[in-house]
């Protein structure tokens, strides 16, 4: 059986580490994984404006060919220890769909496997990046009005990014399904707002998507839940919904961590 890790960022993340690529892979192997795909930040659109402080939610695009060069040689060293796959965590932006389609087709043909996520809610004529820290998320309430409203907002972008058209080249797993829960311990889902699960699993399973099984919740201190928690994962494993294990690792330590909290559902 395979033990996969399909969600691992990089040194190429400008908000992760800088432990080798090297130190990642071989953090896998050690854990006995036989397949990885490196999931890094893809470059943002190129009119779109990060939200975050210092601009550094995704690579650069500059660093895009070498970013396939290396792990493409890397793939070549350790094709007989493990596979190692290619791959972006794409990030679906409401009113970018069309630079977004662009960028994919352009690049597409270097990727083995990816992810498509919400990081930014688009407000009016504002974007947010609603995991970014407890500050932003609250200013994101306070724009929105509520956050029963944040909630609904976030879940109805989730179901533009499954069923949005980004070409052939679309990522075909969504990730991180519940990030909106980052900050939970603070700002608790509201008991009026129920999350429309059978509405996305449909979704997902018309638009053949995989869903990113993610401990990184864990990981913060403010959520401590997979993403999403276990019982929604248990919901879509009864929906035949593939599941895939993700660290969503930013440092070579924690590839495959945590895997042994969700291994029995895969």
């Amino acid at each position: 059986m395979e033990k996969r890790d399909g969600h691992i960022h990089s040194p190429f993340c400008p908000h992760g580490s800088n432990d080798s690529l090297v130190d990642y892979i071989e953090q896998a192997i050690s854990k006995g994984f036989t397949s990885i795909t490196f999931t890094e930040h893809a470059p943002l659109p190129h009119n779109f404006i990060d939200p975050t402080p210092l601009k550094d939610s995704a690579m650069p695009i500059s660093m895009l060919e070498t970013y396939f060069k290396e792990l493409s040689e890397l793939k070549k060293m350790y094709a007989h220890k493990i596979k190692i796959q290619i791959g972006l965590e794409v990030d679906y932006i409401e009113g970018y769909e069309n630079e977004t389609k662009k960028f994919l087709d352009t690049y597409g043909p270097n990727l083995d496997d990816s992810i498509l996520s919400v990081h930014f809610l688009k407000s009016e004529d504002k974007y947010f990046c609603l995991d970014f820290s407890p500050k932003m998320f609250e200013d994101l309430i306070v724009h929105v009005g509520s956050l029963d409203a944040v909630y609904h907002l976030y879940y109805e972008t989730i179901l533009k990014a499954i069923t949005t058209n980004l070409g052939k080249y679309k990522p075909k797993r969504l990730g991180h399904l519940t990030l909106i829960n980052k900050f939970q311990r603070l700002f608790p889902q509201p008991a009026s707002y129920e999350v429309p699960y059978n509405t996305i699993f449909q979704a997902i399973k018309r638009n053949h998507i995989e869903l990113d099984v993610n401990v990184a919740g864990l990981r913060k201190e403010n959520c401590k839940e997979t993403y999403p928690p276990i019982s929604i994962i248990e919901m879509a494993k009864k929906e035949n919904i593939p599941l895939v294990y993700g660290s969503d690792a930013h440092t070579g330590k924690d590839v495959g961590i945590d895997y042994h909290h969700v291994s029995s559902l895969l």
